[in-house]
């Protein structure tokens, strides 16, 4: 594991080969790296997440979006890439989940397509398979209730296939008479699912476009291109993914190719990428909210 506190690691060569060329690569020293505002966000987003749905959600939430981040942080790590730690974006009463979930900062290239598919894939796997149990056991801990007046005005969430399968595991098929109030730690499994389903849309820079591209390379812009126009399209019947598409159409429609970009990905990576498109279609949701 190496020390990114030391600058002198960072002052190394990487020797480069593929079939057509070889050259070496110096990736430039950093400063010192200064965790105090990493430090002061994660803790009001604690606090943020706390206003929103109290201890369980809280404490669900911040564990799904460190787990995701310090995948991609371990994974850059691992590969001598740069990268800071996770920076919390809190973001209390306005919006449904009390943060604007986590990003880290990548400082270097990336060597070549396995590097760039193991640093994207280990976020979305990580929240994934921490978002499983908590929908579960928050789904044992929810309650069943009769539809009345009283609850027309919650916020209603909508259901991603996976979502409904594990409902349906959890407290099985409800009546038409009742619905069910789900427990905060329920909630933030949906949330963790929501996320993990966002961060692995094939286009530009996403998570998603990192599998994509290493899988398919520049023919990966053609994948890109039809997602964005599906995105566009689903715009147009829920509206809350506008935001979104314009930041995707503006910013994030081209991927950066790493240092190597010749060596393929080995069979086994490519099932796992394969496996990762199949929890985006399992995880998406098209109407997240309804009112």
């Amino acid at each position: 594991m190496n020390d990114y506190n030391n600058p002198e690691i960072y002052q190394r060569t990487i020797p480069i080969s593929s079939p057509r060329r070889r050259f070496r690569f110096r990736i430039k020293p950093l400063p010192h790296d200064k965790p105090v505002i990493n430090i002061v966000l994660f803790i009001l987003t604690i606090l943020s997440t706390y206003v929103t749905g109290g201890a369980w959600y809280s404490f669900a939430t911040i564990t799904i979006l460190l787990s995701h981040e310090m995948g991609h942080y371990l994974m850059c790590r691992k590969y001598g890439v740069p990268a800071t730690l996770p920076f919390f974006i809190p973001f209390p009463k306005l919006n449904p989940f009390g943060t604007m979930g986590a990003v880290i900062q990548m400082r270097g290239p990336i060597p070549n397509k396995r590097a760039l598919f193991d640093i994207a894939a280990a976020g979305p796997l990580a929240s994934f398979f921490l978002s499983i149990p908590a929908i579960y056991f928050g789904m044992r801990m929810s309650h069943v209730v009769p539809i009345q007046s009283s609850y027309g005005g919650m916020l209603e969430l909508g259901d991603s296939l996976l979502f409904k399968g594990i409902s349906f595991l959890a407290v099985g098929r409800l009546a038409d008479d009742v619905t069910l109030v789900l427990h905060p730690l329920s909630y933030a499994g949906w949330v963790g699912l929501f996320v993990t389903a966002l961060n692995l849309l094939p286009i530009g820079q996403l998570d998603g476009g990192h599998v994509v591209y290493s899988i398919f390379g520049k023919n990966s812009q053609r994948v890109s291109y039809i997602f964005l126009v599906a995105l566009g399209v689903l715009t147009i019947i829920y509206p809350g993914w506008g935001l979104l598409f314009v930041l995707l159409l503006f910013f994030g429609r081209r991927h950066p190719a790493p240092i190597d970009d010749y060596t393929p990905l080995d069979r086994k990576r490519r099932l796992i990428g394969y496996f990762i498109l199949l929890i985006f279609i399992t995880c998406f949701t098209p109407i997240p909210f309804k009112f």
